[in-house]
């Protein structure tokens, strides 16, 4: 299902190439379209409508359909700016017509959701596990794998049904960067990115389409954004990190993940599997995405503007979506590179 937001902001103004067309509803409203991840969508909709109600004179038409459609619109100058859960790869940023920031926003967590009625308490789930449910190996949820992890559940002797992403997708980056991580036998067979080759199952479009496919279908198993599963009320299970304790997705637990991250300069980094006994191991940051040389300057100062109001008022909205705010280092680092678009 995708999901368009028409949203406003006087910020997302990177202009970067003749491709670009700007238009207007107004001689004092401009419309300005972005694109790409469904992860951080609840958010972004939240402070582009906020931002709007200071800053009324822009308008912002944001599509919810995915990393990789966000990613090949930037690139193809269709939209002003994308936003992805996955970094840009060297080859995507060299693919560019110009020159390619990354400014995280706010930290998430992806978590596998089933839908089970038969067991009534959070299931349990190693990274290994969940490569063998995607490879197509676990196909019953009264498997011996599931049960030995699970002890006392009442497993049903249903069979699994896998739901994956149909799209290219940030949160499916994520998910499989950690199975990846974790299981040898995924990462030869399937590998991380954000459009994989799945050897089972079925596919729905964002992470509405994959809750909606969970939600539907008994037996389903899927992977989402944390905030879909609790607005949607999907159960979702604890996942085992790399300490070896079974961690529940959570603020304080995506907070945990990134508590020990060095961010490049580029920030550029994945987050999954991270050490600490408190950490949740499948969560990643997500960025926005702008080219670094507009060729609309006063565009490129309102964009700071906006960026500056995200990384501190904003980061206190974060926490009612069951996002996590960023580490201050992060945004004291973010702070210093948003001189270079705005000067």
């Amino acid at each position: 299902m995708k999901r368009t937001a028409v949203l406003f902001l006087a910020a997302a103004l990177f202009a970067c190439g003749p491709k670009e067309q700007q238009t207007t509803t107004s001689s004092a409203t401009l419309t300005i379209n972005g694109a790409g991840a469904t992860f951080p969508n609840p958010i972004y909709s939240k402070w582009f409508d906020d931002y709007r109600k200071a800053h009324p004179n822009v308008q912002v038409n944001y599509q919810a359909i995915g990393s990789g459609g966000g990613i090949k619109q930037l690139t193809a100058q269709t939209v002003f700016f994308g936003a992805s859960d996955m970094p840009m790869t060297d080859a995507q940023l060299k693919a560019a017509p110009g020159p390619i920031l990354h400014f995280p926003t706010v930290l998430g967590a992806v978590v596998p959701s089933y839908n089970l009625a038969e067991v009534k308490e959070p299931l349990k789930f190693s990274g290994a596990l969940l490569a063998d449910i995607y490879l197509g190996k676990v196909k019953k949820w009264n498997d011996p794998a599931i049960a030995k992890l699970n002890p006392g559940a009442a497993l049903p002797a249903t069979d699994i049904t896998v739901v994956h992403r149909s799209e290219g997708s940030g949160t499916t980056f994520i998910w499989c960067d950690f199975l990846s991580k974790t299981s040898p036998e995924f990462k030869q067979k399937v590998g991380a990115g954000t459009a994989v080759q799945w050897p089972a199952g079925v596919g729905g479009k964002g992470n509405d389409g994959v809750s909606g496919l969970v939600k539907q279908t008994p037996g389903a198993i899927g992977y989402i954004e944390l905030i879909y599963a609790l607005q949607n009320k999907i159960s979702f299970g604890a996942v085992q990190n790399k300490a070896g304790t079974f961690v529940t997705a959570s603020l304080d637990s995506v907070t945990a993940a990134a508590a020990g991250v060095t961010m490049p300069d580029d920030f550029r980094v994945s987050i999954t599997d991270p050490d600490g006994k408190d950490a949740y191991p499948i969560s990643s940051f997500t960025w926005m995405l702008f080219y670094q040389n507009p060729t609309d300057k006063q565009r490129a100062k309102a964009m700071a503007d906006f960026m500056k109001w995200a990384l501190t008022d904003g980061q206190k909205e974060t926490q009612a979506l069951s996002y996590a705010p960023l580490p201050q280092a992060v945004v004291d680092k973010e702070m210093q590179q948003l001189q270079k678009v705005s000067s």
